[in-house]
């Protein structure tokens, strides 16, 4: 059961569980401010949100790029 749900929190939550195995914080509790912090701003942190998610997806694609010394 908790590699599924390990597996859901990876590609669903992908930058909450990012940001929580940088800080050394439970990813739920990143989530929970994140949902706070929407409601009090009115919903600025999506943007944050979804420039994080686009960052991190690049550096995924970066990390494993080849270059021809690598062959």
């Amino acid at each position: 059961m908790e590699s599924i749900k390990y597996f859901v929190e990876k590609r669903v939550y992908g930058v909450c569980s990012y940001l929580g195995e940088k800080f050394g914080i439970s990813s739920s509790r990143i989530r929970l401010y994140f949902i706070y912090t929407s409601f009090i701003t009115m919903g600025s942190p999506i943007i944050i949100y979804l420039i994080m998610a686009f960052w991190l997806n690049v550096k995924k694609y970066i990390r494993n790029r080849k270059t021809v010394w690598d062959l």
